[in-house]
């Protein structure tokens, strides 16, 4: 019986954007299926396979998403959420084979349902940049949600408190108002691909703030007070209100959490 490491490792390794999101899928249903051995044989890359054509630039250099309805303004849209979505499979992934070994298998088993989610919302908005006559590839990206799982690479409370809690808890904040936008443009099918993120998306960053919690209770630490150390550490971008209190507290993020460190 293969290793889930191993099979973590080869959707990691996975550049093509089909392929990545049939593999993430394949790992999440072998593992729910009992096909793969709770084993971590094998280390993960320090980076994912991403596509080669992909053009990766600093955050500042990207185009500017549209507000004002344009077809470069909504492709733009649409390939930066694309890009978020298509990172957010490897970093479910990588949260699961890194991580595993000393969180044991229910942790395993919510990543990779991530990863199997995130690789779902990709398809869906790789289907809409196509019939915009678009793909994704076909403008710049940034490097700045994985430069975040690098930085956290040793740390699992640190990787929890950085990339569920304040990178996907962002889009809890920020998705209900392109949602409504995207609505008022006449897209009904794009707002309903962006509430199927965001209803999604509430579950991730509430695995992410369980396991968060579930850590502090065994280090003996205060989860609201290790959260925001953490974040001092390891996030320079600083929180910027205003926050979806009702969507972060579904996902058991509570004002505590964040109110004091604006």
């Amino acid at each position: 019986m293969i290793s889930v490491a191993s099979a973590i490792r080869d959707a990691l390794l996975t550049g093509a954007t089909t392929a990545k999101v049939f593999a993430a899928r394949k790992v999440a249903r072998d593992w729910r299926m009992g096909r793969l051995d709770f084993a971590f044989d094998v280390p993960m890359p320090d980076r994912p396979r991403w596509p080669d054509e992909l053009d990766l630039r600093l955050p500042r250099d990207m185009p500017r998403r549209g507000k004002g309805g344009s077809e470069k303004g909504r492709i733009a849209l649409w390939h930066a959420l694309a890009h978020i979505e298509f990172v957010a499979i490897d970093l479910a992934l990588d949260m699961a084979g890194r991580f595993g070994d000393s969180m044991g298998q229910a942790f395993v088993s919510d990543w990779l349902s991530v990863a199997a989610d995130e690789a779902m919302h990709f398809a869906l908005l790789d289907r809409k940049l196509d019939s915009l006559g678009s793909r994704y590839g076909a403008l710049p990206a940034h490097d700045g949600l994985w430069r975040a799982a690098q930085d956290t690479a040793h740390d699992v409370a640190a990787r929890l408190a950085i990339v569920p809690m304040v990178l996907e808890a962002r889009g809890l904040d920020v998705t209900p108002a392109t949602l409504e936008r995207v609505r008022a443009q006449g897209d009904e099918n794009g707002a309903k691909i962006l509430k199927r993120i965001l209803d999604d998306e509430i579950r991730h960053v509430g695995f992410g703030a369980k396991h968060f919690r579930a850590i502090c209770t065994a280090r003996g630490e205060n989860p609201p007070e290790s959260w925001r150390k953490l974040v001092k550490t390891h996030f320079s971008g600083g929180l910027k209100p205003p926050f979806n209190d009702s969507a972060r507290s579904a996902a058991g993020l509570s004002r505590d959490f964040y109110i004091s460190i604006v």
